[in-house]
């Protein structure tokens, strides 16, 4: 990673910068929760940039990232994209409220971060039994080969419960906490909100990036019978908040520099001009940079596919010795195609 005046001039040097995110869906322009709030920052801030899907690490934690000139800011490094920019001062949208206490900025991200971002994990993996388990798919599996598709599905429910420590026993206990923990967050937030265009006076921070991007998701793309988004929608400011936004910068900036085309390409074909008739073209230097990167992505790209046919291999061993009842019960396997 370059440092802080390095990258601070790359930035002001760099013709375009180009946002590497999920596909659009749900009708918002990514359908990922994680690259939400980053898109909305850089709209935000005002930021022209191009958005470029990525499929190859379908829920791999370094998307979203961020190229620019020689640089490139991952999502899992420096306490993500927002921070890095907002501590390199390359993007900061807090400071221009010199008035607000950044500890109570901090306050309300680490509220959003943590209760909001761990229910809504929740609802996408493990709610009603996995019933939303196809919108994760759409998020995440789509592009992948049935078998590996299914198999990551059935890891990453795991994982979610191995990390929020569910088991069979606390199963209920634990949901009850999410949900109490969530409500508790959204009353805070409308609270703090009140009749404000943002939560700190009317222009927004990057606490307001990240609220937006749990709220907007929650609505578009979680159905009807979500009890995280029956919570949501007891709050009627909260949902004002984000569909006033929705109109400012995700429809009205659909049409504008930083959209994703509905034919947007993947990551393995070349990149299309932006709608704005700019193409990210980096200088010379630049692009032998990027090669050396590139090479290391197809290397990584390459390990993660062999690692994924190990885990099927493993599955369909497993599931040889394993009553199909018993995996029933501990998980979800249902997959529609």
């Amino acid at each position: 990673m370059a440092s802080a005046t390095t990258a601070a001039a790359e930035w002001e040097a760099a013709a375009r910068k180009t946002l590497v995110a999920r596909k659009p869906g749900f009708g918002l322009p990514t359908a990922c929760p994680t690259c939400l709030p980053v898109l909305l920052y850089l709209r935000m801030s005002q930021v022209p940039f191009d958005i470029h899907v990525d499929s190859r690490f379908p829920d791999a934690d370094h998307i979203p990232y961020i190229e620019f000139g020689e640089c490139v800011t991952f999502n899992n490094e420096n306490g993500g994209v927002i921070e890095y920019l907002r501590e390199e001062k390359i993007v900061d949208l807090t400071s221009k409220h010199p008035s607000v206490s950044y500890s109570d900025v901090l306050s309300t991200k680490a509220m959003i971060s943590t209760w909001l971002a761990d229910a809504l994990q929740y609802e996408l993996w493990l709610a009603n039994d996995g019933a939303h388990g196809s919108i994760a798919r759409d998020i995440y599996f789509s592009d992948l080969p049935w078998p590996i598709g299914k198999v990551l599905h059935w890891k990453k429910i795991r994982d979610v419960k191995r990390l929020m420590d569910i088991t069979k026993l606390n199963a209920a206990e634990k949901e009850e906490e999410i949900y109490r923990k969530a409500t508790a967050a959204y009353d805070a937030l409308s609270t703090k909100l009140g009749d404000q265009s943002f939560l700190f006076d009317d222009s927004p921070t990057d606490a307001d990036a990240l609220l937006l991007g749990h709220v907007l998701f929650v609505l578009n793309a979680l159905p009807a019978t979500s009890m995280l988004r029956s919570y949501l929608q007891n709050y009627d400011n909260l949902v004002k908040y984000a569909e006033d936004i929705k109109v400012q910068l995700v429809e009205v900036g659909s049409s504008s520099a930083g959209s994703a085309s509905s034919d947007m390409p993947s990551s393995s074909t070349p990149r299309k001009t932006s709608s704005s008739g700019q193409s990210y073209k980096p200088k010379p230097k630049a692009k032998k940079e990027r090669t050396e990167e590139e090479k290391k992505a197809r290397r990584r790209t390459k390990y993660f596919l062999a690692a994924q046919l190990i885990s099927v291999l493993a599955f369909l061993s497993i599931m040889g010795g394993v009553d199909g009842s018993e995996l029933d019960d501990d998980y979800d396997m249902e997959y529609e195609d």
